[in-house]
């Protein structure tokens, strides 16, 4: 946190974090969030003041300086290999089991299309359901605007927010309902960010 702190003075991005429901300091969560850039990795620290484990993308291990911090704070999942996706399913569900909140970004990569959202992996949902954990979605509003996916040297000046929407309880779910609350979460996060006028949507 006091490197995300340092960094974004530095850059000038003035970050604010927004509750549509408070969170509770005391309860454990899987927060679910939109891909949009690169950015959305250093703004996770900004975003979520709280000890967390984050499952994240192999690619982004190798980038200069920040994956260094990367590999030692995230969960690193290859989402070309069936087995190690399965093994950071694992490693999420031990985590979760320690009493540590974890982040996923269901999208699993940028999402380059003209919609809110690219469609869900279940993977979080899954791990959801399996530990009775609460999902939080929440929304990274300016990201694509700070920082293009398309670009690493795009880096710009100005506001970023973070939106924490209303908690999603997994209670009494079962694995035969992990397609219904990706949808519910999926569903959310699209109207919600049509609601705030994300402005990659067309």
């Amino acid at each position: 946190m006091l490197w995300g702190d340092i960094w974004f003075f530095l850059v000038f991005i003035r970050h604010r974090n927004y509750y549509e429901q408070p969170l509770d300091k005391d309860k454990q969560y899987i927060f679910v969030g939109n891909h949009i850039s690169y950015l959305d990795a250093p703004l996770l620290v900004k975003t979520i003041r709280r000890p967390i484990r984050a499952l994240g993308r192999i690619e982004l291990s190798n980038m200069p300086v920040f994956g260094f911090i990367y590999r030692r704070v995230v969960v690193i999942v290859d989402r070309s290999n069936a087995e190690h996706r399965a093994k950071s399913v694992r490693n999420l569900k031990s985590v979760i089991k320690k009493g540590v909140s974890i982040i996923v970004m269901p999208e699993g990569t940028f999402n380059m299309g003209p919609e809110p959202l690219k469609n869900f992996y279940d993977g979080a949902f899954r791990v959801a359901i399996e530990t009775q954990t609460a999902i939080k979605p929440f929304l990274l509003l300016d990201a694509y605007d700070r920082l293009h996916y398309r670009n690493l040297f795009t880096l710009t000046p100005g506001k970023s927010r973070s939106v924490f929407l209303n908690e999603i309880s997994v209670e009494g779910l079962t694995l035969a309902d992990v397609h219904f609350l990706r949808q519910k979460v999926y569903d959310t996060m699209d109207a919600k960010l049509r609601e705030y006028k994300a402005s990659w949507i067309k």
